[in-house]
């Protein structure tokens, strides 16, 4: 009887030894295809930022930056288009994002559960995948036409700040969701109002994921180039924009004319290069500066 116990703990040794060793193979492949898959997209992303740079930093200059276009866009610089991208992110981002931290808190902190309010959830992350290019004819259609505003910078910001609005109410969602229900239940438990608690309480340790948020959708709305196609971009402007109701250049509309109109196809790509650069560094500043104050935020509450 012994002897038989102990041939079947050896058994079962043998067993688990061969399990364990499955279990690490497994866990050895699934780690090299996380790193295997996160090389991929770091080699992409160098990739594209080495090649833009590169292409690009031939025609960068002092005057480039600040000088208006001159003989058909062929010399001067883009400096209205990076004003009229900077004015079209800003209005975009400034109407979006209070808009849709409203829409997230009541989504959920206030409103009922039920089957309209999944529904409204639906729709909202539906909203997301539409065309950008419906976007920019319901600008046409409303902010250009109804509303009377033309081809404006306010046209386009509110256009791209719809645009931005699904967005940032689903990554708000998230932000608020993922705040621990202990913080609220200790803030009410001392005598807070339940609109007190999401103030100082629930939005301040949400902060971080709110504002990864805003970072990619600021790359977004920088970047479009059919939702302001018929509500706010230009094709060329000597000057600089005096108003919201002024139409502007932008760099994503300002590329696109350079590599489809004109007869000097090798000069206008050099200078599609060097604003695609110029739009990249001011995506990534903007972005540096959120992630800074995400940073900040995470280490004010020690998450």
């Amino acid at each position: 009887m012994q002897d038989k116990s102990l041939l079947q703990n050896k058994d079962m040794l043998v067993y688990k030894t061969h399990s364990m060793k499955g279990k690490d193979i497994s866990q050895g492949l699934g780690f090299m295809l996380l790193v295997l898959c996160t090389g991929t997209a770091l080699v992409f992303l160098g990739s594209i930022i080495y090649f833009i740079t590169i292409r690009g930093i031939r025609v960068i200059s002092w005057e480039f930056i600040t000088d208006v276009p001159r003989m058909a866009m062929m010399k001067g610089g883009v400096a209205p288009a990076i004003i009229g991208t900077f004015y079209l992110t800003l209005v975009s981002i400034s109407f979006a994002f209070p808009l849709g931290l409203a829409c997230a808190i009541y989504l959920t902190e206030y409103s009922p559960k039920g089957t309209i309010i999944n529904i409204i959830r639906l729709s909202i992350n539906n909203l997301a995948g539409v065309p950008s290019i419906v976007f920019g004819l319901f600008g046409f259609a409303v902010f250009v036409n109804a509303f009377g505003f033309g081809v404006s910078i306010l046209s386009g910001g509110l256009t791209l700040g719809i645009m931005a609005l699904p967005g940032i109410i689903a990554t708000s969602q998230d932000a608020i969701l993922a705040v621990p229900q202990s913080y609220r239940e200790a803030s009410l438990a001392l005598g807070a109002t339940h609109w007190d608690t999401i103030k100082k309480v629930v939005l301040p340790a949400a902060l971080p994921g709110i504002l990864t948020g805003v970072i990619l959708n600021v790359g977004r709305v920088a970047g479009e180039t059919a939702p302001i196609l018929f509500t706010a971009a230009t094709f060329y402007t000597r000057g600089f924009p005096h108003s919201i109701f002024s139409e502007v250049m932008a760099l994503p509309y300002h590329i696109y004319a350079l590599m489809t109109e004109g007869t000097h196809p090798e000069v206008q790509t050099q200078i599609a290069y060097g604003c695609a650069l110029i739009l990249l560094c001011l995506v990534l500043s903007v972005s540096a500066i959120a992630i800074i104050l995400r940073q900040r935020q995470r280490k004010m509450y020690g998450q």
